[in-house]
């Protein structure tokens, strides 16, 4: 008895939604549209930060352009979540380096408190829950929660209004 002929895998892979999309113009558009705004965004922190001779880049804050730029009507890229989520845990990474100094479990500790602080906040936004691991990493001061984290935060969450409201034609922040 022959074999059944073999299908190729790809035949049996189903067409997924995303990958529709990514044919799409529109799609590419929008990609496009996002990733210019979060570049923006980087390139204005970037370049006050040589102005200023002050680093006011961490590196959350590329994800965080991530939710700002590309999904604008996230609940977790809104501007208390992104403004609120970055203060409160760098403030419990600075906590945790001052009480314990750098060792790997409080990597730990400052992670996951920081996690349940913005959780019980309201203030949850993911790339935030990244500075505990930087300000120990960076063995920062408290001055870290002023510059780069607050003037930083205002400053993507600033872009952003602008950018979404006469360059990308979306919602920002979500009316929700």
């Amino acid at each position: 008895m022959d074999d059944p002929p073999e299908i190729p895998a790809a035949a049996l892979a189903p067409k997924s939604a995303t990958r529709s999309r990514l044919t799409s113009a529109g799609a590419w558009r929008t990609a496009i549209v996002s990733g210019l705004g979060g570049a923006m965004a980087i390139l204005i922190l970037a370049g006050a930060g040589d102005l200023v001779h002050a680093p006011l880049l961490i590196a959350p804050f590329g994800a965080s352009c991530v939710l700002v730029f590309a999904l604008p009507q996230s609940p977790l890229a809104q501007p208390r979540n992104v403004i609120g989520g970055h203060l409160i845990s760098a403030a419990v990474g600075l906590a945790t380096y001052a009480l314990l100094g750098a060792h790997p479990w409080s990597f730990a500790i400052g992670v996951g408190a920081a996690i349940a602080a913005m959780q019980n906040t309201g203030t949850v936004h993911p790339p935030a829950g990244a500075d505990p691991v930087v300000v120990i990493l960076a063995k920062a001061g408290w001055l870290f929660l002023l510059s780069p984290v607050l003037v930083g935060t205002l400053a993507i969450v600033a872009v952003a209004l602008v950018y979404h409201r006469w360059g990308s034609g979306r919602a920002y922040p979500s009316k929700d």
